[in-house]
């Protein structure tokens, strides 16, 4: 079986180690002065060569090279015995399976005995942040005052874990996330001597992935050269799963053109597909931040085929940049929404919904296919209707009144205030339509128990009421209902059920202006 890559190229000197450069200094020097501490905390991201240091460290102090800035000279026996993982003066101890305090009194009770190989015995302990509390208690006093033959080295990828009097007896050290340039360096030099072909622009795409940890680099490199020929960006995207799906894709279109059935059409066969709701979230916000960036400076330190640069540099145009914000801002909610999960899709459906346009309603009449021009003039001028029933008026001292008509005009400006302190809730109100006015009882009517249950959330009722407050100047109480439409507010006579202009009152919001009747041939 053969070795993994990043084992293979584990730096076996200081000079090897890449992205470290004032630690592998202090350290160097530190070893060259024979001033040594008793023990260090090595704090970092993983993948970022802390393990890897602790090891250099235990090597060069057990060398047996004279010049003591020549340690580790990596050919002497202690060095290679190190190597091989046979030399028995490195003890490593991985803190997440040895977490209690009886493992830490065992160890502190072998300590006291001499090296058997070199002369000094070192205890790397991995992931430190897994000890119990009482094992970081019995660790204390011989962190403080160990034997003069031992080194205790500990590694954690979560510092603040560390309790502070642990932290006190150490000797700190930060590695920090390894720059892409760095690494992008280091991997041509990996592929030459390995003989891997693989194009600069999907190595640059390995480095970005890593995100700062060079094992993770190295790794996705072993995993790239199993395909046995030349690696493209667009293989490199593929095989580690960074290629944007078709699907993200026509919904970013159907956000575009403002088609409501076509973005929820997407969301429902990408999901029936077996896709990951969340995951689907996470491309999409991916996707917009990309066309955004391309909005703003031009994308040019994204790593995409010209195809790509083109296709999405035609959708960024098409954008505002505010409408990427909000766009962004409401998947990314989207993928955070827990409370969603007992419903596979009601958040992205949401998210969708709230970054159509306002104006999707007031350019219908220009959208909608229908030729009749009866129907084309009754949804061209919004205008009041009248209700059918009106409840007393309640008045204030503001002289705005919670009323049926005050209501029906500043629905479209309530519904854009709830957007503005919170995206979802938002995009429920806009799902909603006015059902009935009772005193200061206002009920909403939704199409299912879905989205009726999900605004029936205390605190997403609470920003309605809110903007409901600020707007009439007293508390407006929000019943809600499932079915009921808005033919409690005054229907309008004329509209055909299941026509076309109800389906647009119900989908996409349309107002109905007047109804004109045609004129019999006869007349």
């Amino acid at each position: 079986m053969s070795q993994a890559l990043y084992r293979t190229w584990r730096p076996a000197l200081w000079e090897e180690v890449v992205g470290q450069e004032p630690i592998v200094t202090t350290l160097k020097n530190a070893i060259a002065t024979n001033k040594v501490g008793h023990a260090y905390l090595f704090a970092g991201p993983r993948g970022t060569g802390k393990t890897t240091s602790a090891r250099l460290l235990a090597k060069a102090v057990n060398c047996l090279e004279e010049d003591l800035s020549k340690r580790p000279c990596n050919h002497c026996a202690n060095c290679l015995a190190v190597n091989e993982a046979r030399f028995m003066d490195l003890i490593e101890i991985d803190a997440a399976s040895n977490t209690s305090v009886d493992d830490i009194r065992d160890l502190r009770d072998k300590i006291n005995f001499s090296p058997s190989q070199g002369r000094m015995k070192v205890y790397i302990i991995d992931e430190v942040h897994m000890l119990s509390s009482s094992a970081f208690n019995a660790l204390l006093k011989t962190l403080e005052e160990p034997p003069s033959h031992v080194i205790f080295i500990l590694a954690t990828t979560e510092i603040h874990k560390i309790p502070p009097t642990v932290l006190s007896r150490c000797q700190r050290y930060d590695f920090r996330r390894i720059p892409v340039p760095t690494i992008i360096e280091k991997l041509k030099v990996l592929c030459k001597q390995e003989k891997i072909d693989i194009d600069d622009d999907a190595l640059a795409l390995v480095a970005r992935q890593a995100t700062g940890a060079m094992r993770d680099a190295i790794s996705m490199v072993d995993q790239l050269s199993s395909i046995g020929k030349k690696i493209d960006l667009l293989m490199a995207q593929n095989l580690l799963g960074t290629a944007t799906s078709q699907s993200v894709i026509e919904l970013v279109d159907a956000m575009l053109a403002q088609s409501s059935a076509r973005g929820l059409e997407i969301i429902q066969a990408t999901l029936d597909s077996g896709g990951d709701p969340r995951q689907f979230s996470r491309q999409v916000v991916d996707y917009l931040r990309n066309l955004m960036v391309i909005k703003l400076e031009g994308g040019k330190t994204l790593e995409l085929t010209q195809e790509q640069r083109e296709q999405m540099g035609k959708q960024a145009e098409a954008f505002v940049t505010p409408q990427l914000i909000k766009a962004i801002t409401a998947f990314g909610e989207a993928a955070n929404d827990l409370k969603a999960n007992w419903f596979p899709g009601l958040s992205l459906e949401l998210a969708f919904t709230s970054t159509l346009s306002q104006a999707e309603s007031a350019s219908f009449a220009q959208q909608a296919p229908s030729a009749d021009p009866a129907v084309q003039k009754s949804i061209s001028k919004p205008i009041e209707l009248k209700p059918a029933k009106t409840e007393e008026p309640i008045e204030n001292s503001d002289g705005i009144v919670f009323s049926l008509d005050s209501l029906r005009q500043h629905w479209d400006q309530i519904r854009s205030k709830v957007s503005k302190e919170n995206v979802m809730v938002g995009a429920l109100v806009n799902s909603s339509e006015l059902a009935n006015i009772d005193g200061n009882v206002l009920t909403i009517s939704f199409k299912s128990e879905l989205l009726r249950d999900k605004m029936n959330d205390e605190k997403n009722l609470r920003i309605l009421k809110r903007v409901l407050q600020r707007m009439f100047k007293h508390e407006i109480l929000v019943a809600l209902t499932v079915g009921q439409g808005a033919g409690g507010l005054g229907s309008v006579p004329g509209i055909v059920p299941g026509g076309l202009v109800e389906k647009a009152q119900q989908e996409l919001g349309a107002k109905v202006t007047r109804i004109e009747k045609r004129k019999k041939e006869n007349d």
